[in-house]
Parts: C-alpha cells; structure tokens; sequence
C-alpha cells in the first residue's frame, strides 16, 4: 500500500483536491493547470471562458479535428443570504445534497479571501426531533464573522463554497494488491489527471497525433457546460470526447474492478455508437477493455455540446466510480487503464 502512495495519478490528485474550483471560480485551478501544461513544454491558451486549451498538430491533414476535454469545476454550495449573526444561507450548485456531506468544515471562496465556515444542521436535543436534513433551507454556515468582516473578505450572495481540504482526501484502502482509492468527488480531477497525464505521456514517448487534436480543460460544466459549449462552437470539431466519470446507478452491471467506462446513452442523447466501439476498440488494443454504461439522469460536456450542435460526434469516457456526488470510491488501477486507452485513441481511433 506504501508504493501506492507514490502513484502518479494520486500524486497529482492530491494536488488538485488542494485548489477550490467551484462553477464560475475556476480560475485558481486554471491557472495550476495552465503552468503545469507549461511546465510539460505545451503553449496553453486561456479562452475568454475560462477554458485551459492545448493544440497539436497531427500526422494526417485528413484525419478530423478532435477535441479531448475534462471540466475544472466541481460540484459546490452558493450562498443565497447572510444572516444578522454572519450564518449563511446556502443552496446547492450542480448536484450537490447536504445529506452527502453533513456537518462538516467548508471553505468559503470569496472576491478576496477563502473564509473558513461549518455547514451545520443545528441541535437535535429537542423532544420528538426527527432525523432529517433533506433540504438545503434546513441548514447553514456557521462563519463566526459579522457581516462586515465577511464583505471585507469578499464573501456576498452569490459566493460559493466547497468541503474543508483536509476532507476531500485521496485515501487508499482495501486489498494492498488493488487497492481503492477514494476522494471527495474525482468529479472531474479525475479526468484533469488523466489528461495532464496524457499530455505527458505524448511528450516522453514523442506520440504525434492521429490527427489535429485539443486538449482542453473546460468551465461550468455543472451548472450547464458552458465552457465546453463555447469551445466548440468556436472550434467546430467532428469528434468530442469528455473525460469525466462512470458513476455506477442502482442495478448497474458496472464494476470497480478497473475497467474505466464509456457511455452509450444519458438523459441527453444517445452517443455516436462508432465512437463508442472505436473506443472499445482501442482500449482492447492498450490491454484493457472498457464497460459500457446508460444513464437516465445524468449528461457531460460531451451530450451537451451535441445538443446545441456543437459537434456531429461525441463520446463520454472516464473513471468508474462509486457515490457519485459525494465521498467517491474508485480502483486505483483504473486511472491507468484509462490512461493506456487514450493514448492509444489519440494514436489511431479510426479503424
């Protein structure tokens, strides 16, 4: 378990579990992500957007313009009042539920400072209480500050907040062997990972593309996908992949037993099924296999810009994981096995 520690994938993820990057504050994430494309010997470009871009040339002039791309921002609360005692009011932003974090430490991103908080439910000593906390009114922030002191900070309607860094891990566990590795949310730092590591692994082994391709590192894709939308209007690319997760829903046949996944459907579109097996395909050829999934209540970057008609072909592939929105558990082996897929899909994915 020791060696596992050192693991490429966890380094880097702890890493970025460091950084806040709630929808719409994405910017201190960005901007670790652009110097670490730098740092790589890439010439990353920041969009008005927000959206991190890496462009390669690829071998064949005739092969389609591919765009590859995992979103920055994660699931958070927004604030949506602040009390006379500075407590905040708080709601959801993306699909994130109370009951999944409980009371708990939050950090509070401001125009100016992170303001540290505890998203509390209050006191259930009261006679006949019953368990409860299903709604975001039930609870709030308890800040210690008056209002004053959190305008100065820079924390207003509007400011969002993300779990305390000391909760969101990455904690290994179970067989020494294969061990799982869980965090708050892989949503999407595990497909940041992935393609910074892509990156890498197309610097050290001197892989040039199949064709044109772009890798990007999209905004607000959980509050409507906006960055991934403007890139491609603007790009216009055939092929668009999001690298983001397999959550696996109640009577699933998904497992965590290191196969990534790929989608075939959500509650947005049925996916290009060439790509699909295209993928299918190269993750065979890398020396893994991908499961497929459908999901009735989930989209991507990816299903979202086929729907505003971004891209005539798109594919959602990425990191089985257990508990989506919220403590996520995944095995650690499938950072890699995706991994070896991509790199074998940037290679050569048309068949």
């Amino acid at each position: 378990m020791a060696s596992a520690l050192n693991h490429p994938a966890l380094i880097l993820l702890s890493e970025l579990l460091d950084i806040p990057a709630p929808s719409g504050r994405e910017e201190r994430l960005g901007e670790r992500v652009s110097r670490k494309t730098a740092d790589l010997g890439y010439v990353p470009v920041t969009d008005g957007a927000g959206n991190v871009v890496v462009r390669l040339s690829g071998r064949d002039s005739a092969a389609p313009l591919t765009v590859i791309a995992a979103h920055l921002d994660e699931i958070a609360m927004v604030v949506v009042g602040i009390g006379d005692e500075g407590a905040l009011r708080v709601d959801r932003s993306g699909g994130l539920y109370p009951w999944k974090l409980g009371e708990c430490p939050v950090d509070i991103v401001g125009d100016g400072e992170v303001v540290r908080g505890v998203l509390s439910y209050g006191s259930t000593h009261t006679k006949g209480a019953e368990p409860g906390g299903g709604q975001w009114s039930d609870w709030r922030v308890v800040t210690g500050l008056s209002r004053e002191q959190l305008a100065a900070a820079g924390v207003r309607v509007g400011s969002t907040a993300v779990p305390f860094r000391a909760m969101r891990g990455p904690v290994l566990f179970g067989d020494p062997a294969d061990p799982l590795v869980a965090a708050w949310t892989f949503d999407d730092r595990g497909g940041v990972v992935t393609l910074l590591r892509l990156l890498e692994s197309i610097r050290d082994d001197a892989i040039e593309p199949e064709g044109d391709l772009i890798i990007a590192f999209t905004v607000h894709e959980e509050g409507g996908c906006h960055g991934a939308k403007v890139l491609a209007d603007r790009e216009r690319p055939e092929v668009f992949l999001a690298v983001d997760g397999c959550p696996i829903p109640p009577g699933s046949s998904l497992k965590l037993d290191g196969r990534p996944g790929t989608w075939s459907k959500d509650s947005v579109t049925h996916f290009d099924q060439r790509l699909v097996q295209a993928l299918l395909r190269c993750a065979r050829a890398a020396g893994t296999e991908l499961q497929t999934a459908v999901y009735d209540a989930a989209a991507s970057d990816a299903s979202e810009v086929y729907a505003s008609g971004g891209a005539p072909r798109v594919g959602t592939v990425g990191i089985v994981r257990e508990n989506s929105h919220g403590y996520e558990v995944a095995r650690l082996s499938v950072f890699d096995n995706l991994l070896k897929t991509l790199v074998r899909f940037v290679q050569k994915w048309r068949a």
